[in-house]
């Protein structure tokens, strides 16, 4: 099994499910980054405010940092699941 290959994620249920919260946790942080940047991009337009834009464009960028490591993660995970599927199928053959 290699990352980032789709038959890791379709392999059974527990892997779907593994699959499917990482997907919900990405897409929150996605939803979360792009409301830190639009939140943000308004309150420049108003000088009073630009210290709590600024953080809210840090905020944001942390955001998107986070994304291509949730997905690293995910894939690490259903690696390692589909390793643990191999052994266990290894143990009962013998």
């Amino acid at each position: 099994m290699k990352l980032f290959h789709h038959a890791n994620r379709e392999r059974n249920a527990d892997t779907r499910r593994v699959y499917a919260l990482f997907e919900i946790v990405y897409t929150a942080v996605d939803f979360a980054a792009a409301l830190c940047f639009t939140v943000g991009s308004v309150l420049f337009f108003f000088p009073v405010y630009e210290i709590p834009a600024v953080w809210l464009f840090t905020v944001g960028s942390v955001f998107f940092m986070a994304k291509p490591t949730i997905r690293l993660i995910r894939e690490i995970k259903l690696y390692r699941m589909g390793k643990l599927d191999r052994l266990a199928h290894r143990a009962e053959g013998e």
